[in-house]
């Protein structure tokens, strides 16, 4: 297998996992102008500390369920 091909696999997993997590928020259904709007407003709001914390609590607990 090429060094490209390896890549795009890689790629295409990471792309899958990624809708997969969207699919587990329950965010399968919103318009792609909104999501992409959410998932900016969640990037900006990571810059506290704190915020990332309780992200990553709420994923782990959602992760559990």
């Amino acid at each position: 297998m090429t060094k490209r091909h390896e890549e795009r696999r890689a790629d295409a997993y990471r792309k899958i996992q990624l809708g997969g997590l969207v699919i587990k928020a329950g965010l399968a259904e919103l318009p792609s102008n909104v999501l992409l709007g959410l998932l900016i407003e969640g990037r900006e709001r990571m810059r506290d500390p704190d915020i990332v914390e309780q992200f990553a609590r709420r994923g782990d607990k959602e992760f559990k369920t």
